[in-house]
């Protein structure tokens, strides 16, 4: 949820809006399967608890990073897809990708997802 209606420039908005632990690696499953449910979403980001991912999603909702389709079905089926907005964050988030690997490489740093 946005916090205030001014800012010093669009780079704390978007910090505002992707920052935090869990909405860059959401939105980055979201970019790299496309279309997640619930329960999907939930096995693919560890450690996150289903009260933190639910608000999670509600935020970036809201902001118009993600779409939320319910399917009016038994039983109910909703699935999560990025926005106009979110797909648009996609090539920044490979080349912060790329970048993370490359730190880790030459700090002698673990990453364990290299795609």
């Amino acid at each position: 949820m946005i916090k205030k209606q001014i800012y010093n420039c669009g780079f704390e908005l978007t910090l505002e809006l992707v920052g935090g632990k869990w909405k860059g690696l959401i939105l980055w499953k979201l970019h790299e399967k496309g279309i997640l449910r619930y329960g999907e979403l939930s096995r693919e980001i560890e450690g996150i608890t289903q009260k933190m991912l639910t608000q999670q999603l509600k935020e970036m909702e809201e902001n118009n990073l993600i779409i939320r389709t319910v399917y009016s079905q038994i039983p109910p089926k909703v699935e999560y897809s990025l926005s106009d907005y979110g797909k648009e964050l996609s090539d920044i988030f490979i080349a912060m990708k790329d970048w993370g690997v490359r730190y880790a490489q030459d700090n002698s740093i673990e990453v364990l997802c290299k795609l």
